[in-house]
């Protein structure tokens, strides 16, 4: 078996830094109304700025493979070029097509040669995942080095003009503000970008990452789903795909659009993440004093907290002086957000040689955890 290094990483952030003030106007007004929920989901998430694939014009500037591949454009060098890639691997929930798959999108911007292709699907984990099989292809000797990434394009979907042949549900949010909360919460949350890292079976430059371990966790086997789109969510908690609605339901009630399930969220998705860190620790053996950085992967600041509690439940308290979060300046890019943490982090010269960093990705799509262990090399 083979050691497993992330020897750069590269990120895309399309156009100018959007503010808060900003965001519905780029976004556009449902129902030439603003959002009642707006301010309260900025409030609790703590983003201040966030990047979208949408110039402040409302023109699109970029696809999902678009983005992806700027990101990869990062990563070479004289030494390392796009002739020399093996594998691509490539994470997202917002692909650009239902197919072909997002890396052979990818992959067909990147003008190379004949590369192994892997695409993972899912919500937040979908990035780890890419990763995950990067890391095992090089640990077997499968493949000498890969090229992972995690990007979304979230904004797209949030454009007003989506939910138009909804206002007459949306009006009805003074009596029933679930019925838009579920949709309209999200506007607020999701952006634009990606990340890419390559790994290879060596270190290279000055500082390197090796992957010490990773491990992934569901819990669909007694969770329903939380974060869905292409169908809506029945009595029984079972979802209708999109192909089971007449066409004229596809718009009327916004089939495409993203939801959350917020009651879901709040009850389990920190409770399952703090469990699935203590299984990963345990397993191999790590205390908190075996970690000099943590980087969650929490959409809102809110979740931070609620994180931290549930990790001390479970006997991991973790200072927060040793947390790594760059949610509030470039915003929750799902699959993505992860590499742009580590990305931030790698290039900040603050790591030393033998500190360790644990990454932690929850899911709430039907509550999917990821964690990983590096080591500075």
């Amino acid at each position: 078996m083979f050691d497993v290094y992330i020897t750069r990483a590269g990120k895309f952030l399309p156009n100018e830094v959007v503010t808060n003030d900003e965001m519905e106007g780029i976004l556009g007004l449902i129902n030439d109304t603003a959002s009642k929920a707006r301010r309260i989901v900025l409030r609790n998430n703590g983003i201040t700025s966030r990047y979208y694939a949408i110039d402040k014009k409302g023109n699109i500037t970029h696809n999902n493979a678009q983005l992806t591949h700027l990101a990869i454009e990062q990563l070479y060098d004289g030494d390392f070029t796009k002739k020399d890639v093996e594998l691509l691997s490539c994470g997202t929930s917002s692909p650009d097509n239902l197919f072909p798959s997002h890396a052979s999108m990818v992959h067909g911007l990147m003008d190379n040669q004949s590369v192994e292709l892997n695409s993972s699907s899912g919500v937040c984990c979908a990035g780890m995942n890419a990763l995950k099989y990067g890391f095992m292809s090089i640990k077997s000797g499968n493949s000498n080095n890969a090229i992972c990434t995690g990007s979304e394009r979230s904004s797209t979907w949030m454009i007003a003009d989506k939910f138009n042949n909804e206002v007459i549900n949306l009006k009805n949010l003074e009596e029933q503000p679930i019925i838009a909360f579920k949709k309209d919460f999200l506007r607020w949350m999701l952006s634009d970008g990606a990340g890419a890292f390559l790994l290879e079976n060596k270190p290279r430059g000055e500082v390197s990452l090796k992957i010490e371990w990773m491990e992934s966790y569901s819990y669909a086997h007694e969770l329903e789903a939380c974060m869905y789109a292409g169908g809506d969510k029945l009595e029984d908690g079972s979802i209708r795909p999109w192909q089971d609605y007449p066409t004229e339901e596809w718009l009327k009630q916004s089939v495409f659009s993203v939801k959350q399930d917020v009651k879901l969220l709040d009850e389990f998705v920190m409770e399952k993440g703090s469990l699935s860190v203590k299984l990963a620790l345990d397993k191999h053996g790590i205390t908190p004093n075996d970690i000099d950085y943590l980087l969650p992967h929490v959409s809102s600041n809110f979740f931070a907290k609620k994180l931290k509690d549930e990790l001390e439940g479970r006997g991991i308290a973790i200072a927060e002086e040793k947390w790594f979060i760059n949610l509030s300046r470039v915003g929750n890019v799902g699959s993505a957000s992860i590499y742009l943490m580590v990305e931030e982090l790698l290039y900040s010269g603050r790591l030393k040689k033998g500190e360790k960093l644990l990454l932690v990705v929850p899911e709430s799509g039907r509550f999917t955890y990821s964690v990983a262990y590096l080591t500075v090399c």
